[in-house]
C-alpha cells in the first residue's frame, strides 16, 4: 500500500458513525498487552460524542477506498487543542499512516493559531507515550499546574485505569 491508496481529510459529521468501530478495533491491541492483563479499558466514545467533537472542526479522518480507517478526534481547549483519540484500524497500522495523521493534526493546529496540542495516554505502552514523544510531545510532570489535564487524569483513574501508568503530554506548536 502506498500513500496514494489512502487519503486524509477534515472529519465530517457522518464519519462519527465509524469512529467507535475503528477505536474498538485499534483498542484490541490493549487486550494483547500482557502488562494490562486484568485492567478493564473504558468503552469507546459513542458516535454522538464523536459528532460533538467533529463539530468543533479540528478532527481529521483517514479513508481507504472510501472506508474510514483512522481518525484524530480533537477539539479546542482554550489556546490548546486537546487530542481525545487517535486511532487507526489494526490492518493499516505500522505503515506510517498514524504518524502522518499526527503531523497533519499538528500543522492544522498551528495554522489555526493553537499554542500546543495536549493529550492523555499510557506512559509505558510503545504505541502511546513513546510514539507521541517521537513526535515532539513531552510528559507534563506537574499535572497539578494544568487543571484541565489534572481533571482528565482523575477521570481516567475513576474509570479504573492505573494512575501511575497514565500521563498527560503536551506538544508546543510553532506559530
Amino acid at each position: 500500500m502506498t500513500a496514494s491508496d489512502w487519503s486524509l481529510r477534515l472529519a465530517r459529521p457522518e464519519d462519527a458513525e465509524h469512529f467507535p468501530e475503528v477505536e474498538e478495533d485499534a483498542a484490541r491491541l490493549f487486550a494483547d498487552e500482557p502488562s494490562l492483563a486484568g485492567i478493564a479499558m473504558p468503552p469507546s466514545r459513542s458516535a454522538a460524542e464523536y459528532r460533538a467533537i467533529i463539530a468543533q472542526r479540528q478532527s481529521l479522518t483517514v479513508t481507504f477506498d472510501r472506508d474510514v480507517i483512522g481518525f484524530a478526534a480533537a477539539r479546542p481547549a482554550g489556546h490548546e487543542l486537546h487530542l481525545h483519540e487517535l486511532s487507526l484500524a489494526r490492518a493499516f497500522q505500522r505503515r506510517g499512516i498514524g504518524s502522518t495523521l499526527l503531523r497533519a493534526l499538528k500543522i492544522d493546529a498551528a495554522n489555526a493559531a493553537f499554542a500546543a496540542i495536549t493529550l492523555q495516554t499510557f506512559r509505558d505502552i510503545a504505541w502511546n507515550a513513546p510514539f507521541y514523544a517521537g513526535h515532539g510531545f513531552t510528559v507534563v510532570e506537574d499535572v497539578a499546574n494544568y487543571p484541565r489535564l489534572s481533571a482528565g487524569q482523575e477521570a481516567a483513574i475513576a474509570t479504573g485505569l492505573p494512575g501511575e501508568r497514565r500521563c498527560a503530554m503536551i506538544c508546543p506548536l510553532d506559530r
